[in-house]
């Protein structure tokens, strides 16, 4: 890939981002409306990133510092994590959509597509398996549903200066922009993790573990630190 046609992705991207994040707010509902003390229940759906793999310990992923900060509002907040190392989303659909909609979230949280990526799923059976989960999360749960924009997979150690670092960083903008387009049609939040990691990983490597492509505990705390702008100004006051 040229380096026009990345910055022509770039920009599509940027559009479908700009539409996404312009939704209105009040589509989903707020979290805790009732009371600061009701048994809030976050859901975390995904791959190994939302299992924490690259953590020194499993309450220092992101889902667990998500957790920690819900119950410095709510003190009876509970979690869920479903995330498994591996997983794409079809494994979401099969295995853990059905789960996390019998716990009767008022959180869900979906951060999948890495390994759809590495696995060579086409974008088109991706956005497929997207809709099938927002859909049926809007549907079945009352749950504000939080997705993240993936991380540029092409600026990690692990491909940036390989071979495959241009069609691997070509096929994130791709599923970025699926990904845009099937939270705007859902009317779900949409955190942004791609422009943060092109900006940051290059210049703090201490982001990630020492394989070169998952999270560090540092690299979690600014995931957590992100998603939680998303997440926060749906949240009931107390």
């Amino acid at each position: 890939m040229t380096p026009r046609q990345r910055a022509v992705e770039l920009a599509a991207l940027a559009v479908v981002l700009a539409a996404a994040c312009s939704l209105p707010r009040e589509r989903q509902p707020r979290v805790g409306l009732d009371s600061c003390q009701a048994p809030i229940h976050y859901v975390a759906l995904g791959d190994s990133t939302v299992e924490g793999v690259g953590a020194s310990g499993p309450d220092l992923n992101y889902v667990s510092r998500l957790h920690a900060r819900l119950r410095a509002r709510y003190p009876n907040a509970r979690v869920t994590n479903l995330g498994v190392g591996g997983a794409t989303s079809a494994d979401v659909v099969a295995r853990q959509l059905d789960r996390a909609i019998k716990r009767r979230p008022d959180l869900v949280t979906l951060s999948i597509g890495p390994n759809d990526i590495t696995r060579g799923i086409p974008v088109a059976r991706y956005e497929q398996n997207l809709d099938v989960v927002l859909g049926r999360l809007r549907r079945e749960t009352a749950a504000l549903i939080v997705v993240n924009l993936l991380p540029d997979l092409a600026v990690t150690p692990r491909f940036a200066h390989g071979p495959r670092a241009d069609v691997v960083g070509g096929q994130t903008v791709l599923f970025n922009e699926a990904l845009a387009r099937k939270a705007r049609e859902h009317g779900v939040e949409i955190v942004d993790l791609y422009l943060p990691s092109r900006d940051e990983v290059p210049r703090h490597t201490a982001l990630l573990w020492k394989d070169g492509y998952h999270p560090s505990d540092a690299g979690y705390a600014r995931w957590a630190e992100l998603m939680w702008e998303g997440i926060e100004p749906r949240l009931a006051a107390c």
